[in-house]
């Protein structure tokens, strides 16, 4: 990925505070220097004077200086900055890691390590592209993680600061006290709604979004029993099966307009252990892609004179990805060279006669039964579900190789890395290695070159590309091959007009 600036253009910033634009939620911070205060872009208070004004790249920056958030717009809300969260950028790779919670537990030299570069040049990087050190935006997501809990839950504080990453409570409530210069305790004056035995939390994005495009895409794809998606919501299990949780994600019910301004999607917990919950929350971000900019993926992407109709037309489309790295994998290669029907048909005969049968409480929400681990997989005999034996090989093949590390999800690997240790496996080519990363990581430039429908789908003509050529056309839509992709897979699956159709239209 190219180098990127960290803050938009001051006049940029200063257009979008003024107007409350959405679409630069998350891309930048003001802060007010009368009142010491940080806000969204989209924040309703009154407009504060400009020579008030300064802008940050983010949260952390803004903290680092010492303004707090404004418990009105709450910046704890805002999509991070896909720009810095997706690719192969080294900062974008040391974001994931701190985002699966690297350094909670480990120093910043481990990070750096992990990504190949100094602890210097590390901290370097972060300060001169987001303003603050890895440690104080990894501090700063803890923080505002437990700031939304407060305020949008009724969880006992002790289990906020857990699910915040803080191994105590004392730990936690000086670390809140010192950022924001209040006891976590004050943001429970108000009453929580509760929604049953349900944790609620709201899961904001960039407008536009096109989360009916989103549910289509994963209803073909949903595995019965496992998961179930209809018109408005996605559902499924997730945890051990000792102690299973089911969750819900559908949209933020409510108008367009005022403080909610209705750019979100409404996550609903039953179940789960509250020290994975920002776990959840980050898995449901990348499945849902909701920390993408697609005013930057468009302006990108729309100067390909195919895609650029696509783009007017579907600005919201997003990369579905999904929730589980090896369940992800399984279905790519039982979906080589057949249908997504048929794929789907074959995957879930797996999951229903090798998951984990689920309790009979789960049964009227359609969910029976956890998809197989690798553990289950890896010797298992497949002969009677319908594969062929050199699939059903690929399929214990990847198992083993995920139990012995030969093959994994980490998320500092750049696509080229993750690509070249998947094709080493047996029955992995370059195709089922880039749909895993599109689908499985949310890769934004991943790009299964080799695929019919793609190769059909960019000469819009009827002809085909071959893969060679295809490849060399996407070269220029880099590093968002992997949104060029799902256009195509979606305009491909448009109805056409028939004959007679298309002769009363002249």
């Amino acid at each position: 990925m190219p180098t990127l600036s960290a803050l938009p253009d001051p006049h940029v910033c200063e257009q979008a505070r003024m107007s409350r634009d959405p679409r630069f939620d998350g891309l930048f911070f003001t802060a007010v220097t009368s009142t010491g205060i940080y806000c969204r872009p989209v924040c309703p208070a009154p407009a504060p004077k400009p020579r008030n004004v300064t802008y940050y790249a983010s949260a952390a920056a803004a903290e680092a200086a010492g303004f707090r958030p404004c418990l009105r717009c709450r910046p704890e809300l805002s999509p991070a900055d896909g720009t810095w969260r997706r690719g192969d950028e080294l900062v974008a790779r040391a974001l994931k890691l701190i985002d699966q919670g690297m350094l909670a537990d480990q120093p910043l030299a481990a990070l750096a390590a992990r990504v190949h570069i100094g602890e210097r040049q590390l901290r370097r990087l972060f300060v001169e592209r987001l303003g603050a050190p890895p440690i104080g935006v990894h501090g700063t997501r803890r923080l505002l993680f437990a700031k939304q809990l407060l305020t949008e839950t009724s969880l006992p504080i002790t289990q906020v600061a857990l699910a915040a990453g803080f191994g105590s409570l004392r730990r936690f409530n000086t670390s809140f006290r010192e950022a924001y210069a209040m006891a976590p305790r004050d943001l429970r004056k108000r009453t929580v709604v509760a929604d049953g035995d349900a944790l609620t939390l709201r899961l904001h994005y960039r407008p536009p979004y096109d989360f009916v495009a989103m549910l289509d895409f994963l209803r073909g794809r949903a595995l019965p029993g496992v998961e179930v998606v209809d018109a408005s919501s996605y559902t499924r299990m997730f945890g051990p099966a000792e102690a299973p949780g089911w969750l819900r994600v559908s949209a933020w019910p409510g108008p367009a307009t005022g403080n909610e301004r209705g750019h979100a999607l409404k996550l609903e917990l039953h179940g789960g252990q509250p020290a994975a919950l920002l776990q959840i929350v980050n898995r449901l971000r990348r499945m849902f892609d909701l920390d993408a900019d697609p005013h930057t993926i468009a302006a990108a992407l729309r100067s390909d004179a195919r895609l650029r109709p696509l783009l007017r037309k579907r600005p919201g489309l997003r990369i579905p990805s999904g929730w589980d790295g090896f369940e992800i994998a399984v279905r790519a290669v039982i979906g080589q060279q057949v249908s997504v029907a048929a794929a789907r048909t074959l995957t879930a005969r797996l999951a229903q006669r090798l998951g984990t049968p689920l309790p009979e409480a789960f049964a009227a929400r359609g969910l029976l039964h956890l998809f197989p681990l690798p553990e289950a997989l890896a010797e298992a005999d497949l002969g009677s579900l319908g594969l062929t034996r050199a699939r059903a090989e690929t399929v214990r093949g990847i198992a083993r190789a995920l139990l012995d590390g030969r093959v994994d999800f980490r998320a500092e690997a750049t696509l080229e890395e993750f690509v070249e240790r998947w094709t080493a496996l047996p029955g992995i080519g370059p195709w089922t290695a880039h749909y895993i990363a599109l689908r499985a990581l949310g890769h934004p430039d991943a790009f299964p070159a080799e695929d019919l429908v793609l190769q059909r789908a960019l000469p819009g003509d009827g002809s085909r590309l071959s893969a060679k050529a295809l490849r060399a056309h996407a070269d220029a839509w880099r590093p968002w091959r992997g949104y060029a992709v799902i256009q195509l897979w979606r305009d491909a699956m448009a109805p056409r007009p028939t004959a007679a159709r298309r002769a009363r239209a002249a």
